[in-house]
């Protein structure tokens, strides 16, 4: 658990720190497909830790807690530098805060309407990450008890020390 926050309190203080004042659409884009590709390295790496590992029920709880703040993160990442590249995408100027809020709240479904997005662009965002988050759930949630099922067969495999 102390590994899992510290990798969850690692990743929000990065976000808050990276320098993300100066971006355009094209940035934004390249920085959103980047870490999407990030995020699926990173879940594929997981799976094969959670396939070896003694414990892999641990290891999938902390796969899904790198995995999904990292996930998010991302997409803050993009609500915040889209707003930067194109001013008004979203109903009030976004801080780091706020664009965390809104991919938490979109992430959740839970819509508060208090931070929409309003250009086709921010729309296009904000489906995205609906759907990557219903596979990160749902497909993730899938891929990651198979592997832990995976890895509790190879233990019970494993000759004593």
């Amino acid at each position: 658990m102390v590994r899992t926050v510290l990798i969850t309190s690692g990743l929000v203080a990065t976000y808050y720190w990276l320098p993300m004042d100066q971006a355009n659409t094209v940035t934004t884009s390249l920085i959103l497909v980047g870490g999407l590709v990030a995020v699926a390295a990173v879940f594929g790496w997981e799976i094969r830790v959670i396939v070896r590992s003694p414990h892999p029920r641990l290891r999938a709880v902390e796969a899904l807690a790198a995995t999904l703040p990292l996930f998010l993160l991302l997409f803050a990442s993009a609500y915040y530098l889209l707003e930067r590249a194109v001013p008004g995408s979203f109903t009030e100027p976004l801080t780091r805060t706020d664009s965390l809020y809104f991919a938490l709240t979109t992430f959740t479904t839970v819509g508060y309407g208090d931070i929409v997005a309003l250009t086709e662009l921010g729309r296009v965002m904000a489906m995205l990450q609906m759907l990557g988050g219903l596979l990160l759930v749902g497909v993730a949630a899938r891929i990651l008890a198979a592997a832990v099922q995976t890895g509790l067969r190879q233990r019970d495999r494993r000759p004593p020390p």
